[in-house]
């Protein structure tokens, strides 16, 4: 526990506000200096000589990212392309993908609500429909995700959108066991790993999906818009960026790697992310944020004698926690909660309304202490013991 008591690294190394607990790293990452100074040199490269940057040195430059990206979390180069963030690169695989009417396209009720949205646009324009598998929550054994998207599986379900790790509810899904459950019922995978890559230990390849998408911006603390899309050899061919340009026909990464003029170097700072990454720790950096993160989340629920959002043995470096709050659980109660919270009490953290109940998220990174937990428990108290009736536990 002690060494949880301190930072991994000193937090002088981000550009956040000392004022202010972050315990959202989960919601838009937090770029170190070290990186912002090397996208800065990236983009002065590019500026020095404009032509020539994109014309000579991109291309050599997004497949050599490309390469250390798969030499970071499996497989080869050649199976990786660059999108903005894991939202676009689901909108490139639902725009690529052809759905007829009667077809479905099968997520979870964790789903990352832009994605559902992006799945009942893409459903609608073609006669498909989104069926939905509820998965419990709190959850306490991974075997109810399983039994959960078996009861939905059909005939007639021709894409599953699944999370690696649930963005509003911080559980890490089987994703292994679930693609192989989906691919028997005769069903494509797309994983949405938005959270995944910095924070799990990954193998994508042998996953064994049709699709991958994550977000090097999170958890690897890239510049933000560094998200990747890993695709099987066997959907190559059937796949293209949202904006088709001068690559279009020309195979799978030049398509993806030109859209037009735009700026790369977030893309071409992940490889200084990784590098930054495995110099403050790697894997022993992700299993202490997992082991913050949780016991963060057990001191809060026993603080406030609530409830975990998820007991099950596999844990994020982010995890759920439900408030000692009154009154009914709405996203406008969330809202509000989470700007006085930090508004009022500078405190930077998620709340959410799920299964009839408010919940925190807190997130755990380098710069984070067990200190920070401990603030927002007794916060959370204070302000629970001044409310005119307390909740039922």
């Amino acid at each position: 526990m002690s060494d949880l008591w301190r930072p991994l690294i000193s937090r002088d190394e981000w550009l956040l506000d000392p004022d202010v607990t972050f315990l959202n790293h989960g919601s838009f990452g937090a770029v170190p200096r070290t990186l912002m100074s090397q996208q800065r040199r990236l983009r002065d490269l590019m500026e020095h000589n404009p032509s020539h940057f994109f014309t000579f040195e991109l291309p050599m430059g997004l497949r050599a990212a490309a390469n250390r990206l798969a030499s970071f979390v499996g497989g080869f180069g050649s199976d990786y392309v660059f999108v903005e963030n894991a939202t676009a690169g689901c909108n490139s695989v639902l725009a690529s993908i052809r759905l007829g009417p009667g077809d479905e396209i099968l997520v979870t009720n964790h789903c990352y609500p832009a994605v559902l949205k992006a799945a009942k646009f893409y459903a609608s324009r073609s006669g498909a429909t989104v069926v939905e598998a509820e998965v419990p929550f709190p959850l306490n054994d991974e075997t109810y995700v399983t039994e959960a998207v078996a009861s939905k599986l059909s005939s007639r379900t021709r894409l599953v959108i699944l999370d690696h790790v649930t963005s509003p509810t911080a559980i890490v899904f089987p994703v292994r066991e679930l693609t192989a459950l989906c691919h028997n019922a005769g069903a494509q995978v797309l994983i949405d790993g938005a959270h995944a890559p910095g924070m799990l230990s990954l193998d994508i390849p042998s996953i064994d999906a049709d699709w991958y998408v994550g977000n090097c911006h999170k958890w690897l603390m890239a510049p933000k818009g560094s998200g990747f899309l890993w695709v099987s050899s066997a959907r190559q061919l059937e796949i293209h960026p949202l904006v088709i340009s001068h690559g279009f026909g020309l195979g799978f990464t030049s398509e993806f790697d030109w859209v037009g003029t735009r700026d790369p170097t977030a893309w071409l700072a992940i490889p200084a992310a990784i590098d930054f990454h495995l110099r403050i720790g790697g894997q022993c950096l992700r299993e202490r944020n997992v082991l913050l993160a949780q016991q963060g989340a057990r001191e809060l629920a026993g603080r406030w004698k609530t409830e975990l959002g998820s007991t099950i043995i596999s844990a994020a470096a982010m995890a759920t926690v439900r408030t000692p709050t009154i009154g009914e659980a709405t996203p406008e109660s969330a809202l509000k909660l989470r700007e006085f919270l930090l508004k009022d009490c500078r405190i930077d953290v998620v709340v959410i309304a799920f299964a009839r109940s408010l919940w925190v998220r807190i997130s755990a990174q380098a710069y984070n202490t067990f200190d920070d937990y401990n603030r927002l428990a007794e916060v959370m108290s204070a302000l629970w013991s001044r409310s005119p009736s307390r909740p039922r536990t």
